[in-house]
């Protein structure tokens, strides 16, 4: 079981059209304390056919206690029938950062 101030990354992709509101609901939720977007090109299939997309990647720093809020938040806004959200734990880190992602994330 996690503890209740572990530190998590949550990654989704987003069309680029869409990125930036993602990005500005989670923190003005006060769920995440930062998120990082960065371009990237995604292949993958669906549905049988072979997909070759320009995405944004989304990543999110939150705490535990957040990640089902956070997973639910991107669910709602995202255009996607079925969104990319992985949450990773953080095992180590400099202090100070982690404890501004607790202070941003009450």
């Amino acid at each position: 079981m996690s503890q209740p101030d572990e530190i998590i990354v949550v990654f989704s992709t987003a069309p680029p059209d869409k990125s930036e509101s993602l990005a500005k609901m989670l923190i003005d939720q006060r769920i995440v304390a930062c998120v990082n977007v960065v371009p990237v090109r995604s292949y993958y299939r669906w549905k049988g056919e072979f997909c070759d997309e320009q995405e944004h990647l989304l990543i999110a720093k939150t705490t535990r206690e957040n990640a089902e809020e956070v997973i639910a938040a991107i669910k709602s806004q995202h255009p996607s029938e079925v969104p990319e959200v992985i949450v990773l734990p953080v095992i180590d880190g400099y202090p100070p950062y982690l404890e501004w992602v607790h202070q941003e994330t009450l």
